[in-house]
Parts: structure tokens; C-alpha cells; sequence
């Protein structure tokens, strides 16, 4: 945890329109337990529109919702042998389809949404409504995981300068968004995403490090070769530059995509009062200090400094 408030100011709206004129989007991830992926699915297409279609026995696509397109899937590759050769799994599909089952008590389902426009977030909490009432339960914490609530965010520009600039300010505010989405609890701090190397962060704050994304690549593979991490860049930079990070991560698994992936919140539909909207809303402490400058060199300077006066103290 960072030993230095950082202080921010209320979060202003996030901007709506990236800047070659299209509307930024966000997609949706929310795992959860109980129903059948079949099941979610069909109370999806039943609630939102649309119709519900076979992928495999544990993948289901929901088509032409008034939110677009989702998909209701077990969320372990090992039972979708068809959608991942990557793996070179021997499953065929009658074992993947039994696997699925015998392991569908404990391992989550995930919705995954088409990108919405941002503008549209709210609506959301509608289909978490729906999945509710179709059993869909779970508290955050789950085993030795999270079940976790993912925004798939556009940058608003598709360049080195914004990515780090992104990258600076979830720095930043990232051990308060830790601490608020912990609410306290000790188990749900252990299920979250491993916090980034304590070297890494401080070569990415010092105000002089704005890297072009070829040096911006390297940097975050050398000391962050994982999925796992709060602001997930893999998928970001597996866009940007493909064979880069296949070359260092040839099995991990990674969607080329040009969004921030944000996966440190959790997912609460046992509780008929969780919304997504106050995840966003953190998530816009990010969006309002990587849109300026001065801050993000003048604070980051103040936290090396700390951590700086610290190791002397000590």
C-alpha cells in the first residue's frame, strides 16, 4: 500500500468521444455462480430481447439484445476446446462438455458484453437484475479467486503518450481503489490481482518516463509477465505490437484488443443492492488524473520522493 495520500479531485465526466470522432465504448465482464450458462442465457434473452444460441454445452450466445450481443460462458478454456487451439488441449468435446459439468459447482460463469457506449453503463444493472433472478449469486471472494467485474474501457487515444498517461494515474490512485474495494475485509485483499513490482512503478512515475510503445512493451513484459495485474495492458499492447508479446507469452491467455482492461473490481449479485456504477465512478479518478499533466508528474514526484524518504528512515 502506498504510505502517501494521494489526493484527487471529484471525478469529472469521462470523456464520451475519443478523439477520431467515434463514441467510446466499454465492455462488461461479470462472473458469478449458480444457474447453468444455458440457463443465464435464456433468462437474458427473455428479459433483453434477442435469441439464444449453442456456442458449445457451456458457451451460449445471446444475439440482438437491446445492448447488443452477449455471451454467457463456464469460464475455464479447458471446457471450450474448440474456441481455444492455442492450447493444444486432447480434450475432445464429450470429456470438455462432462469437465464442464463436474466442475460447474465451483468454477464461475462470466457475461461478456458487446462494447456499449459509456453513456449506456447504467443500463447494466438491468441485466445484472436479470441474471439475479435467474439465480446468479456470489460474494466477491470465491476459493482462491475473485469473481471478478472486468471494463473493457476505450482509451481515448490510441498512443504511447495516453497509455502511459493511463498507466501513471492508476498508479497513482490504484492502492485506494484497492483499499475501498476491500471494504475491510482480509479475504477479499488476498483474492485481488497482485500488485505491480515495486521497481516497476517507480520507473513508470518518475515525471521524465514517457516511452514510445516500443520501450513502453518491453518494460511492462520485462516486469509484469501476467494477466494478472489490476490494469491489465496485455490485451492493449498484444494490439499494438502482437508478436512481441506472443514471443515472451506464447500461452498466456491473451485477447488482441485495443482497451484498457481493468479487472480489479469484484462482482457481488448476492447482494440485491449491487450496482456496478460505483466501480465506474472509481474508475473515473484514473480517467480525470491521466488527463492532466502537471498532476501526474507533480504527484508522482511527491510518492517517490516518500518512498524515497522512507528507505533512508528506515
Amino acid at each position: 500500500m502506498n504510505d502517501i495520500a494521494i489526493e484527487a479531485d471529484a471525478p469529472s465526466p469521462t470523456i464520451l468521444i475519443a478523439t477520431d470522432g467515434s463514441l467510446r465504448r466499454v465492455g462488461i465482464e461479470i462472473e458469478f455462480l449458480g444457474p447453468h450458462a444455458r440457463a443465464a442465457a435464456q433468462a437474458l434473452a427473455d428479459d433483453l430481447g434477442g435469441s439464444c444460441e449453442v456456442e458449445d454445452p457451456h458457451a451460449f450466445k445471446v444475439s440482438g439484445t437491446r445492448l447488443g450481443n452477449l455471451l454467457i460462458e463456464t469460464d475455464l478454456r479447458h471446457v471450450h476446446p474448440d474456441r481455444h487451439p492455442e492450447l493444444g488441449l486432447w480434450l475432445n468435446r464429450r470429456v470438455a462438455a462432462w469437465l464442464g459439468t463436474a466442475v460447474s459447482p465451483f468454477v464461475p460463469r462470466e457475461l461478456i458484453t458487446a462494447p456499449i457506449p459509456i453513456a449506456r453503463l447504467p443500463e447494466m444493472d438491468g441485466v445484472v437484475a436479470s441474471l439475479r433472478a435467474a439465480g446468479a449469486r456470489g460474494r466477491g471472494a470465491v476459493l482462491w479467486d475473485s469473481l471478478g467485474l472486468h471494463f473493457n474501457i476505450d482509451p481515448p487515444r490510441l498512443d504511447a503518450a495516453t497509455v502511459t498517461a493511463f498507466l501513471k494515474a492508476f498508479l497513482l490512485v490504484g492502492d485506494q481503489l484497492r483499499q475501498e474495494i476491500a471494504c475491510g475485509s482480509a479475504r477479499r485483499v488476498l483474492v485481488l490481482p497482485p500488485d505491480y513490482p515495486q521497481a516497476y512503478k517507480r520507473r513508470v512515475l518518475d515525471p521524465d518516463y514517457w516511452p514510445d510503445l516500443t520501450q513502453l512493451t518491453e518494460d511492462y513484459l520485462a516486469a509484469n509477465p501476467t494477466r494478472k495485474r489490476a490494469l491489465d495492458l496485455l490485451p492493449l499492447l498484444t494490439h499494438f505490437d502482437e508478436e512481441r508479446v506472443r514471443s515472451v507469452l506464447p500461452h498466456e491467455k491473451i485477447g488482441s484488443r485495443p482497451v484498457f482492461h481493468y479487472r480489479l473490481p469484484q462482482a457481488h449479485l448476492s447482494d440485491p443492492a449491487w450496482s456496478i456504477m460505483p466501480d465506474w465512478e472509481r474508475w473515473l479518478l484514473v480517467e480525470h488524473l491521466a488527463m492532466n499533466p502537471v498532476q501526474l508528474a507533480e504527484k508522482g514526484q511527491a510518492l517517490l520522493d516518500h518512498w524515497a524518504a522512507q528507505k533512508n528512515y528506515h
